[in-house]
């Protein structure tokens, strides 16, 4: 028996399937066809990201779509289970609003969104997503909207620690 697939490590990340499209292209020889395959991939602890494989098969645009996720993580800022504070963007026809919930909420988020919260860990949020029903878009929409709450949270950080150190000085 052959105990190689037993000995891998757990990975720390979760892997969630957004969206699985077979595209064909039009060769001199017939039509070639191929997967592209959008993965989310997250620790639960803050960290998310997301990426999109293309291949000739499912199972190999998985993998180059979860490698892809895992080079483009993003540090999410979770307070109290939550985000720090309301946002909205608009990402070409995608228009997607987070919003903090109360604790004990839970994600409150349609499909694209809630995956990528719950890969990041945030458990209580509130969302809205308008204009389009396109999956991808909404997520790169999603994805988008917390790279803003990161900035603006790291700002809001460095304003304090400016301002505590001002005040020792004084």
């Amino acid at each position: 028996m052959d105990n190689r697939n037993f000995d891998r490590p757990q990975s720390e990340f979760t892997e969630d399937i957004i969206q699985v499209n077979r595209v064909s292209k039009k060769t001199k020889g017939g039509n070639k066809v191929g997967f592209s395959v959008l993965v989310v991939v997250g620790d639960k602890k803050g960290r998310v990201g997301v990426g999109l494989g293309k291949a000739p098969d499912v199972s190999s645009s998985i993998k180059k779509g979860i490698a892809i996720a895992k080079k483009h993580l993003l540090r999410v800022p979770i307070v109290r289970d939550s985000i720090p504070f309301e946002v909205r963007v608009k990402l070409g026809a995608a228009y997607v609003m987070l919003k903090p919930a109360p604790l004990g909420s839970g994600v409150i988020a349609g499909g694209a969104v809630r995956s990528v919260v719950s890969a990041a860990g945030i458990q209580n949020i509130s969302s809205k997503v308008l204009g389009t029903k396109n999956q991808a878009s909404n997520v790169y929409a999603t994805l988008e909207a917390l790279k803003m709450i990161a900035s603006r949270h790291a700002r809001m950080m460095n304003r304090k620690e400016r301002k505590e150190q001002k005040n020792e000085t004084e």
